[in-house]
Formats: structure tokens, C-alpha cells, sequence
């Protein structure tokens, strides 16, 4: 049988096969540092869970939802008052999918057609790729550089790709590299899409995680941003519910339209249960989740400060919950440090090669250990004997 070509667009898909490898090594009794997948390790808050089982009592809420109920879009535009002071958004502006990752890969096949060109930051989390090229489109890569610390410089993108350029993808606190945005540099893209007329998409996944005293917030805290822009905002990571899938589109309402109407081509909606967690989450108090924050930073310090105690220097992330690491003197490739790190100090971490072009030379570090355990990681790496002191 011959099988669709989309397939071909993609290689193999990175932390399936990390986790193959974790498997396999665990069944020969390894004890693993597994920092590879960016799912929490915190536990979601009593009266999240309380909801989702009260919910799946009810015999109704089995049923297809084939909608985002009603209490479950106002509590997403209450939310975005009370935690970013926002108060223009209204139901029509929003609508759920089942994680961000969810979303941006149908983002293509709602908004593109075949041939449109996307900017997607370079490097970037892999479906921003895969989101573009299911929906016939281009991409087109402005790169994050260290130079200009890992962020978005729209001075660097030419006139005739801005002309052309039907969508800009934008993630700050930025996955995989960590880097976070400023009113200012907000500013300055959202100016930049409003003169060529692209829409601006913000993958606002990690406003909750950044450090050093910087404050998280929206695409929609910059003025003009409503004429041009759209933000994917999730509660995975705030509130420790990756695996129920819960994010929402938020924004312009011919967008959002646009994306319900593909929806109901393939899906049947949010399973209620869920969608009551969701409310209760975005209701609930907040303290938890500053809580975990300032704990997502001391794991920060020790993997950050501990690796360049041993000689291997890696830059301090400044927010989302991720390292983003220069591989060490003596290596050619991420994927060849990734292996052997995991076969001679038993860590596991990312390629960079996984997330774009520039990725290469770089792996990502997941921050979903407790400190004690990162420590042991890095001793781990220390005892190895990997890492020279020029690294």
C-alpha cells in the first residue's frame, strides 16, 4: 500500500523514541534521570480533581459535548482579567482544544493554503513545523541567536518575506530555549505584523513559569495586538494537567471561526469532565501555581549553577521549564551526546536537532525532577567523565 506523502514530511518523532530507548534500559534494571518530556511532576490541585470526579458521576457528562460550554468560555474570559488584565475578551473569541499541541498542528489546515509562507522561530518546538507543512504551507525561519538571547528580532526577517508572509508563530517564554519576552519586544512584532498584515500566533504556554522576578503575560497586554494576533493559552503546565489536554485559542474572532469550523469536521468536543476541571482550575486560587514557580527556579539554579560547577557551562534559563544547553567540547552532533549521556550517566535529555535548523549543537533539559534528584543527575554527568572543563 502506498501511504500518504504528508508522511514523508516528518522523521521519526523524537521523544516517542527516547522513550522507547528509557524503556528498554529500565528493563535491565537502570535507574534513569529522565529529563527529557516537558510533563510536570507536580501533582494537580484536590479541587481540580474533586471536579473532574464529581463531574463523571453524572451519567450526561459521558456523552459527546459538542460544544465548549458556556461556563467554561466565560471562565476563560474571566480568567484572562483577573490574570493578565485583559478584560476585552469575549466568548467569541475563544474556543478549546485539546492541548496547544492540538492546536497548532491543525493551525495550517484552517488558516493556510498551499504555498503560503509562515515564519516559525528557529529553533522551535517541533509541531510549529509540523502544523505548517500538514496545512501546504512554507515555513520560513527567523532564527533565535545567542547573540540576541534566544529572541524573536524582526528587523532580521527581509522585506519581501514579510511582504509574502501570511502567518508569524511566536512562543515566549519561549520552548526550548528558554528566552522570555518585554513589553517592548512585544511591541515591536506586534507593529511589525500589523504593517504586513500577518497574523501573529503566541504560544502563551509558560507564562507562568519565569524567573528571576520577570512577570508572565499576554499577547493582548500590547495594544493593537487584538487586530492581528490570536494566543494558544494552556493549563498544562500552570496546573499540572498535561495529560487531559486543556488550551484554548483565544483572540480574533474570524480566526477562531475559522478553526471551530474545522473542528467539527473531526471532533466532538471537549469530554465534559474536563471542561469542569478546566473551570475549576481557572477559578481556583492561584497560589499553588506562584508556589511551583519559585520551585521551578531552584531546580533551575541547581541543574543551571551545578553543570557549571562541574565545567559545563550552560547559561541560566529565564523561563518556561527548560534548559537550553551548548553540547560539550568533543562532540559532533546532539543526538551522539544525547546517547551518551544516557548509556554512560544514565540522564536522559533532548537533541536539539529536534527542534530546527539551528537546533544542532544544542540539547534541551527538562526541569521535572525534584532539586535532590537534579543534583544526583548532575553528579551523575560529573562521574561520567563527559564533560571537560572547556566546555
Amino acid at each position: 500500500m502506498e501511504f500518504s506523502h504528508r508522511l514523508e514530511l516528518f522523521g521519526p518523532e523524537i521523544f516517542a523514541a527516547l522513550n522507547d530507548k528509557k524503556v528498554a534500559l529500565e528493563a535491565q534494571g537502570r535507574h534513569l534521570y529522565n529529563l527529557s518530556v516537558g510533563t510536570p511532576d507536580f501533582a494537580p490541585a484536590p479541587h481540580i480533581k474533586q471536579a473532574l470526579i464529581d463531574a463523571a458521576q453524572d451519567n450526561e457528562n459521558w456523552k459527546y459535548s459538542l460544544r465548549d460550554l458556556p461556563e467554561l468560555l466565560n471562565a476563560v474570559c474571566d480568567y484572562y482579567k483577573r490574570r493578565f488584565n485583559v478584560d476585552t475578551i469575549t466568548p467569541d473569541k475563544v474556543m478549546s482544544f485539546s492541548g496547544s499541541q492540538d492546536g497548532i498542528g491543525h493551525l495550517g489546515l484552517a488558516l493556510c493554503n498551499d504555498g503560503d509562507f509562515v515564519l516559525l522561530p528557529d529553533p522551535c518546538y517541533p509541531v510549529f513545523m509540523t502544523g505548517c507543512m500538514l496545512g501546504g504551507a512554507k515555513p520560513w525561519y527567523y532564527r533565535l541567536t545567542k547573540e540576541n538571547h534566544f529572541l524573536p528580532d524582526v528587523s532580521s526577517i527581509p522585506e519581501d518575506v514579510a511582504r509574502t508572509a501570511k502567518l508569524m508563530l511566536v512562543s515566549l517564554p519561549a520552548n526550548p530555549v528558554g528566552s522570555i519576552g518585554t513589553p517592548e519586544l512585544y511591541a515591536e512584532i506586534v507593529a511589525f505584523c500589523r504593517k504586513h498584515d500577518i497574523l501573529l500566533v503566541h504560544d502563551n504556554a509558560y507564562s507562568d513559569i519565569i524567573f528571576d522576578g520577570a512577570h508572565g503575560g499576554s499577547i493582548f497586554n500590547t495594544p493593537g495586538a487584538e487586530e492581528c494576533a490570536v494566543e494558544f493559552f494552556s493549563l498544562s503546565k500552570s496546573f499540572n494537567v498535561t495529560g487531559a489536554r486543556i488550551s484554548f485559542l483565544v483572540g480574533r474572532p474570524d480566526v477562531v471561526a475559522a478553526c471551530k469550523k474545522l473542528r467539527t469536521q473531526i471532533d466532538f468536543g471537549m469530554f465534559l469532565p474536563i471542561q469542569k476541571a478546566a473551570i475549576a482550575a481557572m477559578t481556583g486560587p492561584l497560589e499553588g501555581v506562584q508556589r511551583q514557580c519559585a520551585e521551578y527556579q531552584r531546580r533551575r539554579d541547581a541543574l543551571c549553577g551545578g553543570l557549571r560547577n562541574i565545567g559545563w557551562n550552560v547559561p541560566d534559563s529565564h523561563g518556561s521549564m527548560f534548559v537550553w544547553a551548548p553540547i560539550p567540547t568533543g562532540y559532533e552532533s546532539s543526538m551522539e551526546f544525547c546517547l551518551e549521556l544516557i548509556d554512560k550517566a544514565n540522564v536522559i535529555c533532548t537533541p536539539g536537532s529536534s527542534f530546527g535548523p539551528s537546533g544542532e549543537g544544542y540539547v534541551r533539559f527538562a526541569l521535572t525532577m525534584p532539586v535532590e534528584q537534579i543534583e544526583k543527575a548532575v553528579a551523575a554527568i560529573a562521574a561520567s567523565g563527559m564533560i571537560r572543563k572547556d566546555s
